[in-house]
């Protein structure tokens, strides 16, 4: 396998465990967070659902410069749409992939706000963050979850709420 193959498994692989836990946010308690110093429920689920599209964004751009980025996150009302945002950057993430060439994971991509670089890293290393990132607050949805008392879905094995457990 080469690395573009890898990426586009680990990304599907990661990707059904998204879908599990994007499918639990529950459009009533979009306005909650578990402290003041969290983000809301929303704008974790939101933020997750747009993750995947930062593999197109690594392949197709340089850098992300925040003082030139007007970007807002998209405003979904319910579940259907935070999942069908999920779907669409997931889909625009793996052709990015499945049409990319080991060469281009070597170019450089730096993340920005105007003169304050935050980071300079490879395109490869800049997807790798983005799946990292995923994880990370996918994990964080769980906690998030675990607090309304909505079960959650094991995602590397059995969770506490899997009837076998």
């Amino acid at each position: 396998m080469n690395i573009i193959d890898l990426l586009i498994t680990e990304m599907t692989r990661e990707a059904e465990t998204t879908r599990k836990m994007l499918a639990l946010v529950p459009a009533e308690k979009f306005d909650w967070a578990p402290h003041q110093k969290s983000m809301k429920l929303k704008n974790l689920a939101t933020h997750i659902a747009d993750l995947p599209g930062w593999v197109t964004m690594a392949m197709t751009t340089d850098e992300l410069d925040f003082d030139q980025n007007n970007w807002t996150p998209t405003d979904v009302t319910g579940t259907a749409e935070l999942l069908a945002l999920f779907e669409e950057n997931f889909r625009s993430g793996l052709s990015t992939l499945e049409n990319a060439t080991p060469e281009l994971l070597t170019g450089t991509w730096t993340m920005r706000s105007g003169d304050q670089i935050y980071s300079t890293w490879t395109k490869y290393e800049t997807i790798r963050h983005a799946f990292s990132q995923t994880i990370h607050h996918r994990a964080q949805l769980g906690v998030y979850l675990r607090l309304l008392n909505i079960p959650i879905p094991g995602s590397y094995g059995p969770s506490a709420d899997d009837p076998s457990m």
